[in-house]
This record gives C-alpha cells, structure tokens and sequence, in this order.
C-alpha cells in the first residue's frame, strides 16, 4: 500500500511541476509604429503577421484605450513635464463640469497577434526620458517603430483615467513620474 501512495504522490510532484513550468507568461510578436500610414505601408510590403486591415482594428483599439486611459493632468506644464514639450493637448475633463485637463497626444501604437484575442494594440506615449511608453506607464521603449516580442500582458486594458482625478505635480512627484507607482518599469527596445 505504500508504494502506492508513493506513485501517487510522484505523480502528483511532477504534474505541478509541469502546470508551474507552463506559468511563464506567453510572448507575442509585436510591433510599433508612429501612425496608420507606416503600420499598413509595412502591412503591403508582405513578410508580417498583419494585413492593413489589422492595422486599421489595432489602431481604432488604440485610439480608444487613449481616450479611455490615457495620463491625465491638471496642468499642461506638468503633462509636458512627463511627455516633452508639445506634445500634450487640452481635453474636457469627463466629468461634466465643463472643467479641462491635460493629457499627451498618442505618439504611435503597438500592434500584436494574440492566438485568443486576435489582433490586439496598445497606444504610445512620448516619455520624459526621451522613449515611448504605454498608457499604464507600465513600459518604456527606446522607439515607437520597430518590432520585438513582449509579454502578453503589455496588451493588457490599462485602468480607465475618465473621470478620475487628473494628476497634479504633487502627484506625479509622490509617484516618482508617470508610470512609475504602475509596477516596475521595463525598457524594450
């Protein structure tokens, strides 16, 4: 009867240890660029894992998270201390009291092949660093054109910013920078 329990328990050890070897988080071929017009001009030269049709959904996607969860700020000069000079816009707070806010135009997108969820996308951010990072802050690329493999979480819904509060320079000083209270910070590039 021991050497049953035994087997069994074996068994048990080596099929954790298999499902704890599949944990790894998946890796999907992603790709960044500035605009619609560069991601379907590569589209039309053949050789990617997307048409110009997964283009226009991915952008459309990215458009949409931009609106929905894109920084927001109080002020333009600290919106433009996070994403560079020029490149924040004025927007209608979203709460309906006809307040304004801040938030950085979208610098490009992310564009990826998920097996369960089809094309997927991402909007970019200019960084105070100089890169490009995504609406959670959650990453920081060197480029906003280019190709790589990310973790699939990086095509992860960032949390709606409609209105919530928009972040003060208290706020985003007490957060060390856009993004940076978001989790660890990674580079790609």
């Amino acid at each position: 009867m021991r050497k049953r329990s035994d087997r069994v328990a074996l068994c048990i050890l080596g099929a954790a240890a298999f499902a704890l070897a599949g944990c790894g988080e998946d890796e999907v071929d992603a790709s960044a660029f500035p605009d619609l017009a560069t991601c379907k001009a590569s589209a039309a030269l053949g050789g990617q894992d997307f048409t110009a049709a997964d283009c226009d959904r991915a952008y459309a996607e990215a458009q949409a998270i931009h609106q929905d969860s894109a920084p927001r700020y109080d002020a333009k000069v600290v919106c433009e201390e996070q994403h560079g000079e020029e490149a924040c816009v004025e927007a209608a707070d979203g709460n309906g009291g006809g307040g304004s806010i801040f938030m950085p135009l979208m610098a490009g997108y992310l564009i990826g092949n998920m097996l369960n969820r089809g094309t997927v996308a991402q909007p970019l951010y200019r960084s105070a660093a100089g890169g490009f990072s995504d609406a959670a802050g959650r990453a920081t690329y060197a480029t906003n054109l280019g190709q790589g493999k990310l973790g699939a979480s990086q095509f992860d819904r960032p949390a709606a910013t409609v209105g919530k509060p928009p972040m003060s320079a208290a706020t985003v000083k007490a957060r060390g920078g856009f993004g940076a209270s978001a989790g660890g910070r990674t580079s790609a590039g």
